[in-house]
């Protein structure tokens, strides 16, 4: 059964791989993090501090401190990127 999957999957995959430069595959893995699995997760921490506020944990505040500061840096990190971009090159 692995060995069905393996091959179904690395015959789709296989030649978009192969003609995909390291450049152009992490320019693909920085746009889906930063598009879609990054904000996922920063939405999900702060309804978890929210959660927790609502249900009266005494770490609530420090949980919503948190989740807020994740929040920045996870849907600032385009810029952070694009920012360590300009001064590498």
């Amino acid at each position: 059964m692995y060995r069905l999957t393996f091959f179904i999957v690395g015959g789709l995959l296989g030649p978009s791989l192969a003609f995909a430069s390291v450049e152009s595959s992490l320019l693909g893995l920085k746009t889906v993090l930063l598009g879609s699995i990054l904000p996922i997760f920063a939405v999900l921490a702060l309804g978890f501090a929210a959660f927790s506020f609502f249900t009266g944990n005494p770490n609530a505040k420090q949980h919503l401190v948190m989740a807020v500061w994740g929040a920045i840096i996870l849907f600032g990190a385009q810029s952070i990127v694009d920012m360590l971009q300009r001064v590498v090159r």
